[in-house]
């Protein structure tokens, strides 16, 4: 039986490959993604030229390779990245020995695994429709290799019409599964511990240029609902990290700064909130300045910074209450005074001599503060492209470039502030966002480095040096201060793309973090009292008992109206033709019993049914996978076949 894949099923099957590894490109590295391709891409190319597919004594040297490869490159083949590595690997290698419909199915089989272990890295909306819109493709790929379902005419819009129809019937019992099926604790694409995939977002140090990226980045960071009133847009500060280390070009953050108060005093404005975090990777929780108490499952620094027991490795909610002017202590001991004052030596000489002076001229701190501000704002600028820095970063911004943003302010100001012996910091986190009727969204743009001075008697205090050279970057958000940015910045566009966010707050709400409260909660409404695993079991079962036994009777009624495939219901179609001129077909007569007894009837009708009867008989017993093109063509002579002007023999 010839099974062979013709060329067309073949670059469908390649392009469902590719496609599939596509969706792992994000993650995989660069020195496998470039290979991956070129072998997709070459294996295409000679399958199209007729060259037959390496012979086994490559490709089992080459799966050998693979393995050794992930193993030296990860120290094993366990964990998210190590294992879609391998994956997307031995897809590759399966598509080199497809060339028979059977190997193209198993091919597909692992496409939908591989295709399914991606969302073990990102559940957002937009990745989970290019998801399913891979889905689609593989289902109509597997339609393309089905015997003459379908004619010919449009042959791609016809498997994707059939792939569409088959996901969406789907549809209804996956939603059932999805809401009944038992939960863990986790979230359902839950993936405890982190494997060293980074994500994006703010890094636990900060060195010149090192924020460009994100704010280029508009990815969402979280979304804060508030309970009651809001803090003003030019006090929406989102306390992440304190830097307290400086190696004259790279802040690093206070790995041993001990537990901080299990409560702040509150002062002032109060602000409830609750604020759903993006997976990260990292344990510390964005917060507005200044926290006053830990959320569960979370302890609060001697830095007033929320750090979690975990990775946040799942969107993750948690609850806080703030109050911009809450102090934690208005007391300094004299190691965190002298880690507070301390400078790299031989850096920022002239910066050095500059502060001194303002010590010696003005004395009181409030002054000096003044002082570094009033001279960011007269003489310099904020953009995002500034002139790269040399060897002493703040000599060569403070006194030549002096343009930047807001790394390159808090980073010179705070080291002003030590040179001129106030005790200063560097805070990073974000800053502003876009504000819904129902929640702010901070995005990965909205990243923010700022300084504290400590004051005596009064604490900490935030000092913004970006507000005085851009006021509208604290004011009226990022998105408006960084225009410069072309298309990306269009007001349009970040219009759009606000907007669609409210759809990818409802996915991440009610389908990324459907965990078992959740699950709990819904089917209580519905009426189901006892939510327990057996029970939900039960439920489950049940339904898909009734799904299978309807599906069963579908498929038994479409058996009774459409016998048989495509040329079977092409030469019946013919034959009731037939039977409506006076020539019905016998339940026994074969084709060429047909047309013996139509040589002695109608010996007219039987010379021209004389090749389509030959040509029957070949598409139906010489081949098992007649091509659509014949078929189509088969059927199409035999509806236009002219049967009136037939007399037949007396």
């Amino acid at each position: 039986m010839n099974d062979r894949l013709d060329t067309r099923q073949f670059e469908r099957v390649a392009m469902a490959v590719a496609a599939t590894v596509a969706t792992h490109a994000g993650h995989l590295p660069l020195w496998f993604s470039l290979p991956l391709a070129l072998a997709l891409a070459l294996r295409a190319w000679t399958r199209r030229r007729g060259v037959a597919s390496p012979s086994a004594w490559i490709r089992v040297p080459l799966t050998a390779l693979l393995l050794v490869l992930v193993v030296v490159s990860y120290g094993n083949v366990f964990g998210k990245i190590p294992g879609s590595t391998l994956a997307c690997g031995l897809l590759a290698l399966k598509l080199l020995e497809t060339e028979r419909i059977r190997d193209a199915r198993i091919a597909l089989g692992f496409c939908a695994f591989v295709l399914m272990s991606a969302l073990l890295f990102t559940q957002t909306l937009l990745f989970s429709i290019a998801v399913g819109g891979v889905l689609v493709l593989l289902l109509a790929t597997l339609v393309s290799l089905q015997p003459a379902l379908l004619p010919a005419r449009h042959r791609l819009r016809a498997d994707l019409r059939v792939a569409l129809l088959l996901l969406g019937s789907s549809l209804p019992l996956a939603a059932a599964a999805f809401v009944l099926l038992p939960r863990l604790e986790a979230p359902m694409w839950g993936s405890r511990g982190g494997d060293g995939s980074g994500r994006s977002g703010l890094s636990e140090s900060m060195a010149p240029g090192q924020f460009a990226q994100l704010i280029l980045d508009d990815t969402p960071a979280f979304r804060v609902v508030f309970t009651g009133a809001r803090p003003l847009p030019s006090a929406l500060y989102f306390r992440t990290l304190v830097l307290m280390d400086f190696d004259g070009t790279t802040w690093t953050r206070q790995f041993d700064a001990g537990r901080g108060p299990s409560q702040v005093p509150p002062k002032g404005a109060v602000f409830d909130y609750a604020i759903t975090l993006e997976a990260t990777e990292h344990r510390w929780l964005p917060s507005l300045d200044l926290p006053l108490a830990a959320p569960d499952g979370a302890r609060m620094n001697a830095d007033q910074v929320l750090v979690a027991a975990s990775p946040v490795v799942q969107p993750r909610r948690y609850e806080v209450r703030s109050a911009p002017q809450a102090r934690a202590s208005t007391m300094l001991t004299p190691v965190e005074r002298a880690r507070a004052l301390r400078l790299p030596a031989d850096y920022g000489v002239r910066a050095r001599a500059l502060s001194q002076r303002w010590r010696v001229d003005l004395r009181d701190d409030e002054r000096i503060v003044q002082a570094a501000l009033e001279m960011f704002r007269q003489s310099f600028t904020y953009t995002l492209e500034p002139p790269p820095l040399a060897r002493d970063s703040v000599d060569d911004f403070l006194f030549g470039t002096q343009r930047g943003f807001c790394e390159h302010y808090a980073s010179a100001f705070v080291f002003l502030m030590r040179a001129a012996g106030i005790p200063a910091r560097i805070v990073t986190g974000y800053q502003g966002g876009w504000d819904s009727a129902d929640y702010l969204l901070v995005r990965q743009s909205d990243a923010h480095a700022w300084a504290e001075v400590w004051q005596e008697g009064i604490g900490w205090q935030r000092v913004d040096p970006t507000a005085a050279v851009s006021p509208a970057r604290v004011e009226l958000g990022a998105a408006v201060a960084n225009l410069d940015r072309g298309a990306i910045g269009a007001a349009w566009f970040r219009n759009l793309r606000n907007q669609f966010d409210f759809a990818s707050r409802l996915w991440t709400e009610s389908i990324v973090r459907f965990d078992t409260l959740r699950q709990r909660g819904l089917l209580t409404e519905f009426g189901v009292a006892d939510v327990s695993r057996h029970n939900l079991l039960l439920w489950l079962s049940g339904l898909l008992a009734a799904a299978m036994l309807l599906a069963t009777a579908w498929a038994m009624r479409g058996a009774r109206e459409h016998h048989g495939d495509a040329l079977d219901r092409a030469w019946a179609r013919f034959g009731a033709r037939l039977s409506r001129i006076g020539i019905t077909p016998r339940a026994q007569e074969g084709p060429l019993d047909l047309r013996d007894r139509l040589r002695r009837d109608a010996p007219g009708l039987a010379r021209e049914l004389d090749p389509l009867v030959d040509d029957y008989v070949v598409l139906r017993y010489g081949s098992a996978n007649p091509a659509r093109e014949d078929i189509a063509h088969l059927a199409t002579r035999l509806r236009t076949l002219s049967l009136r002007r037939v007399e037949r023999k007396s």
